[in-house]
Parts: C-alpha cells; sequence; structure tokens
C-alpha cells in the first residue's frame, strides 16, 4: 500500500463518518453525499501521489467533496430538478476541518439519529449507521448481521430510499423521539466498535482507528445524554474491551487469547475510567444489556492475573444478560463462562441447538473445538476447528485456529 492509499484509509476510518455528516448537512441528501465522497476519495488517489499528502488530508476530502456536491447542484439547476442542493451554490467555507471540532461532532450526532430512524426497520436503521457512520463495507457489515452480502446491499438501497421519499430531516430528534432512538443508536455504535476489536475480514485483528471512532461516538453520546445509563454502560465496556488491545497480540502479530495476555500491558488508566463508569451507571439502578457487559469487562479487569478471575460471577451475569437481552450469541458467551466455573461438559452442553441460529458464525465451531479440547477430546474437537477455519475471514484468526488444530492432533 502506498503512501497515499494508507493515509486515505487513515482517515476514512477515523472521519468517515464526520466527514459524511458535514456533507449531508450541506446537502440534505445522504445518497449524493456518499457518491460525492467516495470521487473525492478517488481523486486523492490520482493528485496525492504527484502533489504530496495535503496538512489535513480530511479536510481537503471535505472541500473536494463539497466542490463534487456543488457540481451535482449545477447539472440538477440546469436540467430544471427541483433539489435541496441549490442551496449548496454558495463559496464554500465552513467546511470541516481542525478548526471545527463542535460542527463535525454535532454533524455525526445527526447522521447517527438519521439512521436510526423509526421510520426505517430496527435492522435497516443499523445497517445504515455502520455504513454511514462507521465507513464499513457492505462485507463487514454482513458479517455482523450474519447475513449474506447481496441482502445487505438491498437492504441498505431501501433505507435509502426511503429516507429520501419521506425527507427526513437531518436533524436531532426532540425529546419525545429519543427514547425510541437511542438503543439502536447505541448498538449501531456497539457494532462499529466491535468490527474494530474484532475484524470480520482482511490480514488484520484489530483496527484502532475503528474502535477510537466507536469510542468518541460513545463519548459523545454519554455527555449528551448524561441521565441514560445504557450509554454510559456503552462507554465503560468499550474502554475496559479497547485497555486490552495492547496485549492482544504478540510480537510476531499472532492472537493471544484473554487467559495468557500479559495484563501488566492492559491499559490501566483506560480501565480505571472503565471501571468508575460502570459503578456510575449501575448506581442509577436502570440495569441494562451494556451495563451487564461492563460488569462482565470489569470482573476481567480486576483480575491480577487470570487464575483470579471470578467465573462464577461471570456466569451469574451472562445468566442475568441473558434473561434480559435473548440472543444464541449471548448464550455462547454464556457457555464458556460455565465451562470455566463448572467444567467444559457443563459449557459443551448449553451449546445444544445453537447450530440453528448460528449457522455461518466462526465463533461457534471455534468455542465448541476449544470446549472439547479441554474436555480431552481432541479428535472431536479437530472437525469444528476445521469448521471455524472455513468460516474466519480474518486472517490472524485463521492463523489462530490452524494453530489450534496442530495442537489438537499432535
Amino acid at each position: 500500500m502506498n503512501e497515499a492509499s494508507a493515509a486515505l484509509e487513515r482517515v476514512f476510518r477515523s472521519e468517515w463518518g464526520r466527514l459524511l455528516g458535514g456533507l449531508v448537512r450541506r446537502g440534505g441528501d445522504l445518497d449524493l453525499a456518499e457518491e460525492a465522497l467516495q470521487e473525492a476519495a478517488a481523486a486523492a488517489l490520482d493528485h496525492w501521489p504527484q502533489q504530496g499528502l495535503p496538512a489535513n488530508p480530511a479536510a481537503w476530502l471535505a472541500t473536494t467533496a463539497a466542490r463534487r456536491l456543488i457540481d451535482q447542484a449545477r447539472r440538477r439547476k440546469t436540467r430544471g430538478d427541483k433539489a435541496p442542493l441549490l442551496a449548496l451554490l454558495h463559496p464554500v467555507a465552513g467546511l470541516p476541518d481542525e478548526r471545527e471540532p463542535n460542527r463535525l461532532e454535532d454533524d455525526e450526532l445527526r447522521l447517527l439519529f438519521l439512521c436510526c430512524h423509526p421510520a426505517l426497520s430496527e435492522e435497516a436503521q443499523v445497517a445504515l449507521t455502520l455504513s454511514a457512520v462507521g465507513g464499513l463495507s457492505v462485507e463487514a457489515i454482513a458479517a455482523a448481521f450474519l447475513a449474506q452480502p447481496a441482502a445487505i446491499y438491498q437492504r441498505l438501497g431501501r433505507a435509502k430510499r426511503k429516507i429520501a421519499a419521506a425527507a427526513i430531516p437531518f436533524a436531532m430528534p426532540g425529546d419525545r423521539e429519543l427514547e425510541g432512538r437511542l438503543a439502536q443508536v447505541a448498538h449501531a455504535v456497539y457494532l462499529i466498535f466491535n468490527e474494530g476489536y474484532n475484524a470480520s475480514s482482511g490480514p488484520a485483528a484489530i483496527s484502532a482507528g475503528l474502535c477510537a471512532e466507536a469510542i468518541f461516538l460513545a463519548r459523545r453520546l454519554a455527555r449528551t445524554f448524561p441521565a441514560e445509563p445504557e450509554l454510559v454502560g456503552l462507554l465503560s465496556l468499550m474502554l475496559l474491551h479497547d485497555a486490552r488491545r495492547p496485549a492482544r497480540l504478540d510480537p510476531e502479530g499472532d492472537l493471544v487469547p484473554l487467559e495468557e495476555q500479559d495484563r501488566s500491558r492492559w491499559l490501566r488508566p483506560q480501565i480505571a475510567e472503565g471501571l468508575e463508569l460502570i459503578r456510575r451507571a449501575l448506581g442509577l439502578r436502570q440495569v441494562g444489556p451494556f451495563q451487564v457487559q461492563a460488569a462482565i469487562a470489569a470482573l476481567h479487569a480486576e483480575a491480577g492475573q487470570a487464575a483470579a478471575t471470578d467465573w462464577q460471577q461471570i456466569a451469574l451475569l451472562y445468566r442475568v444478560l441473558e434473561r434480559i437481552a435473548r440472543s444464541p450469541v449471548v448464550r455462547l458467551n454464556r457457555a464458556v463462562a460455565v465451562a470455566m466455573a463448572e467444567g467444559p461438559e457443563a459449557g459443551l452442553a448449553l451449546l445444544e441447538g445453537l447450530e440453528e441460529h448460528l449457522e455461518t458464525y466462526r465463533l461457534l465451531p471455534a468455542t465448541r473445538a476449544d470446549l472439547l479440547r479441554r474436555a480431552g477430546r481432541p479428535d472431536e474437537a479437530a472437525g469444528h476447528y476445521r469448521q471455524a477455519i472455513a468460516l474466519a475471514g480474518n486472517q490472524l484468526e485463521q492463523r489462530f485456529l490452524e494453530k489450534r488444530l496442530r495442537s489438537s492432533t499432535n
């Protein structure tokens, strides 16, 4: 990857949502804003190698994309179309750059709430947020939904058409609408974090930029809505997970499982902030799924070594989580905790029947293989490791599973 491509990827990973939000504010059309930003990216790949990287790549992209919107507006005016883009026909000013951090943040929040409008289905809301705010590929979104990319293309297309047809405003909702949208907004932000923390495909297991972007959004949400304990819990959960990032890869760049990580490398100031946040959220006595998950992450963070982990308490919390947020993935995670607390056979029993819900989810066969390995059944484990390898799209994850397969067959 050359310098221009690497710089463009960094900007898109960290600035996509804010750049797109600014363009939607200016043009009022999500689809055209995405098209303009993509055209600006193509122009960057043409210009940056010859002219050198601009001092502020994000501002360069914003300016170039805004000019593309103006060109679109002029073409529409020539054709006699009625289009809100005509309002763009003024000098390019007030573009997102390093001097306007508050405008950037507000635009991104507005984009979040636009994507999570109740006129859209819940699945469409989250998919659109992952695409528009997180800048995730259709393939990554499909992995998050355990769906086929073609289905996600259709879902995104329908959502954008509905936004355009209904003239859904690019604005923060009123107080009465907030409650209905916050849960979906939080869910979408968490999926952006998950894609950064456990990349669904590609050569890298972790995207620090995507994790940082999700944490930025969660901080902004928690500051904007301080009385919402689930948003505080969401931020706590992300901080506690992200604090492990320095220990998740060994010197060769291979994945290190939680129980083998060097905990001295965990980010202690970030852990302290996460612990304080979850205590504050739970003190509001409106327990929700993100708070329970943050409490689980806190128990891991407080254990100085793997052997000191309170697996009994973690298993109990997963039972609570399954009761308030029923999901086959929650059951899968609960099975791991129960296996650590009561033995691998107890965990394997909880995995029964999950195949019909998680047929293409690589962590199901990977978990079953690991529990079979712990139970002293390596021959059975091998087949499930092979299945997990076939389903894994991330190359580091495949390499980790191949190591486990070799150790189970030797």
